[in-house]
């Protein structure tokens, strides 16, 4: 029997507590973290490189969420939990980040890391404690991690901030920012927020720092409990230098003119001649003997010096491949309108990075039903980011969208999200989709820029205009230099991808690739500072070409309308087996989609039948008043005196035929039969309740017009007023027939 090992500590409202020896015990290294109710399995494994050639680290991370976890059945026909949700590829890609670069450089044998919730209170969740279960797995196994990290959430509701607030305490928060770190630095972190100041991140920052000490703490005691040594990796090593001294001799004067090209196909070109033109001196075709190094140590020497060369040129000469200054912004192009049929459409070009961004409207019946863990919830808004092989010159097969497309568009969607109008003010499902058309660094932040140039021209109200901006860095043991608006090269090569988005007032989201070990908290302020500066610059180049929102949206977007009606009057307006909602969407061209509460979201596409169906439901649910028009009235009976009118489902009035119109009117036929559908105005509501109606008021009241002859002369109008008072003498007994 395993000998099960337990470390427990508050952090936050609840008591966090790992656990190994009890579940999954033939894992290298297995850790169950329990946080509330909810609680997370993580186990990790190691394997031999499948390829003897190997030059990369195969790390894989999968999160899963068990519906079991939390007592619910999958949705659908289909039982059985399928594909990964956006929510577990997001978490995955989130805990792969931080823990990527805590590896030996050259080790390749392969890892996975597998996480799965088995329970779920609804309260906390579980994605922190992924973040955790994943790092203490690592770090009492065999496997060299260079770890241990810690994790967790930051919120912030009225000025205070919350550890690990729970789901009920976020939605009031205007701060959801989760962190993790290493050596009481920090390592990554993801932020989504309603336009706080950076000095409101930092300081949040600072918060959580405090609580992963505490994390790595309780993790590093469990590994003590343990007892299980790390193994030493058999890394090929560069003995001497002697391989890197040769590289370098043969090799850095051509790297560095290369990365002097501005153009990016061009400098990829030379570079690729450089390294096959070595490659072939090394390892000839026609070689008799081995050669004395192995292709991979040569290709991660060669890779090395590549990058040695590159970071030489920033921090010793200050020079970008691009010719720019260190806070200099690549050139910037904005076009709206570009898409005649698109509801509204944005090209947004930064250097070689171009974002053609589409935005489409919707109703209701088009929002993405998310199901999780959660109650299911429809989505309003949501932003997907494609990104074909064109858009870097290459050639790949295409499937559908990967871990990075994934978590590039839910990062552009966050950053947008915060500016997206209420239901109430804006009732329209809206998809942005994003389609990258030519990359060279930071495309996810060109996605933002576009993405909120597309909402404004397709005339969503949103708050105000968001821009994205990501900042680099290049370091040394004794120096560091930021730099704004990475490029591909300065991202691969350097030791962060810092992404900020925000508006003029504050930040609405961010995203830390770190490729060192951590970030010290002084330059997480630096970057923050010099991202706003940037952002600022973007938004007033935005600006020039559309400055806010459009007053009208697009011809060819569905038309909506909001009423709100008493939740009693629902059953009415659905009717027996949902009959009269169909017959007022069939008779008006609408779409019709009521909720719970009361609100009607009423739509159509060209034409007005919106109003129309918004008459005729108000009809239905308001009483009767007088002074009010009811343009949508239905002619139920003709009499000589007038014409019997259905103002709403069950309701009828006279309209007298002196009331008709301001024309002569020979008969009530002249004017109306039945089954016309006519406007009327009730003008009295007599001692009995009966109700008086006039169709000239209406038509005048509305602006329209007959096409009746004008009156006769007075002695034939005066005729017809003595046969109009014998018959105005109160309305007639009912047709007991009718």
């Amino acid at each position: 029997m395993f000998e099960v090992k337990r470390v427990e500590k508050k952090i936050g409202a609840e008591t966090i507590i790992l656990e190994t020896g009890k579940i999954s015990r033939q894992a290298h290294g297995s850790v169950t973290v329990q946080y509330g109710e909810t609680i997370v399995l993580a186990t990790a494994v190691c394997a031999p490189p499948r390829f003897d050639d190997a030059d990369f680290f195969p790390l894989s991370v999968d999160y899963r969420e068990k519906y079991s976890a939390a007592g619910k059945f999958p949705g659908g026909f289909i039982k059985r939990e399928g594909r990964p949700s956006t929510k577990e590829v997001l978490t995955a890609r989130m805990i792969d980040r931080p823990i990527r670069p805590l590896f030996p450089d050259g080790y390749f044998d392969e890892v996975q890391v597998l996480i799965n919730v088995l329970s779920f209170d609804q309260k906390n969740d579980p994605d922190v404690l992924a973040m955790v279960a994943a790092s203490a797995a690592l770090t009492i196994s065999k496997i060299p991690f260079e770890g241990p990290i810690g994790a967790c959430r930051v919120g912030r509701v009225e000025g205070q901030f919350i550890i690990n607030p729970t789901y009920e305490q976020r939605t009031k928060s205007d701060l959801n920012l989760t962190l993790t770190g290493v050596d009481g630095q920090l390592n990554m972190i993801e932020v989504d927020a309603g336009e706080v100041p950076e000095e409101v991140v930092s300081a949040g920052v600072a918060e959580g720092l405090k609580v992963i000490q505490d994390i790595c703490s309780l993790i590093l005691e469990l590994r003590s409990m343990t007892g299980i040594e790390k193994e030493i990796p058999e890394i090929e090593q560069d003995q001497g230098g002697q391989l890197e001294a040769a590289l370098e001799a043969k090799l850095a004067s051509a790297f560095k003119e290369a990365y002097r090209i501005p153009q990016k196909a061009q400098r990829m070109t030379a570079i690729k001649e450089i390294r096959t033109a070595i490659a072939e001196q090394y390892f000839p075709a026609d070689a008799t003997e081995e050669p004395p190094y192995s292709v991979g140590l040569f290709n991660r020497v060669l890779g090395n010096l590549e990058k040695k060369v590159f970071r030489r040129m920033i921090l010793e000469e200050g020079r970008r491949a691009d010719g720019r200054s260190l806070t200099e912004l690549r050139s910037i192009c904005c076009e709206v309108g570009l898409l005649p049929r698109s509801h509204g459409s944005a090209l947004f070009t930064r250097g070689e990075t171009q974002a053609l961004v589409s935005a489409t409207l919707g109703t209701g019946r088009d929002e993405q039903t998310v199901d999780g863990l959660l109650e299911e919830y429809g989505q309003k808004f949501m932003l997907h980011y494609n990104f074909p092989p064109s858009s870097v010159g290459e050639v790949r097969p295409i499937r559908g969208p990967g871990r990075r497309e994934i978590g590039h568009g839910a990062l552009a969607e966050k950053a947008l999200q915060q500016v997206f109008p209420s239901e109430d003010v804006f009732p329209y499902t809206v998809k942005l989709v994003s389609d990258i058309t030519e990359s060279n660094g930071s495309s996810s932040m060109a996605s933002v820029c576009g993405g909120c140039l597309a909402l404004m021209d397709a005339g969503v109200p949103i708050a105000k205009p968001v821009a994205g901006i990501s900042i680099g860095l290049i370091s040394d043991e004794n120096r560091h230099v930021l730099l704004t608006d990475i490029l591909g090269d300065e991202d691969h090569f350097g030791d962060m991808d810092f992404k900020v988005a925000g508006t003029e007032n504050g930040i609405t989201a961010i995203q830390l690739d770190l490729k060192r070990r951590n970030l010290p908290f002084a330059l997480l302020q630096e970057t923050l500072l010099r991202a706003r500066n940037a952002r600022l610059q973007i938004l007033q180049i935005m600006k020039q070409t559309i400055a806010e929102p459009r007053a009208e949206i697009s011809i060819y977007a569905p038309k909506i309308i909001s009423i709100k009606i008493d939740p009693e009057y629902i059953g009415k307006v659905i009717g027996p087996g949902g009959a009269m909602v169909r017959g007022i969407q069939e008779q008006t061209g609408s779409v019709i989609e009521i909720e719970e509460d009361g609100t009607i979201n009423i739509s159509c596409v060209g034409g007005d039948g919106h109003l129309k169906a918004k008459s005729i439901i108000e009809a239905m649910t308001t009483p009767p008043e007088v002074g009010r028009v009811y343009e949508s009235a239905k002619v139920v009976a003709i009499k000589e005196f007038g014409a019997f009118v259905e103002i709403s489902p069950g309701i009828e009035g006279l309209c007298h035929i002196s009331e008709l119109s301001d024309g002569y009117v020979r008969t009530v036929e002249d004017v109306c039969k039945v089954g016309d559908v006519v406007p009327v105005k009730l003008i009295l509501i007599d001692e009995q309740g009966r109700f008086k109606l006039s169709r000239k008021a209406a038509m005048a009241e509305l602006g329209l017009k007959d096409d009746l002859p004008e009156r006769p002369d007075q002695g034939r109008r005066g005729d017809r007023e003595e046969r109009s008072n014998r018959g105005d003498r109160g309305n007639p007994p009912r047709d007991k027939n009718r």
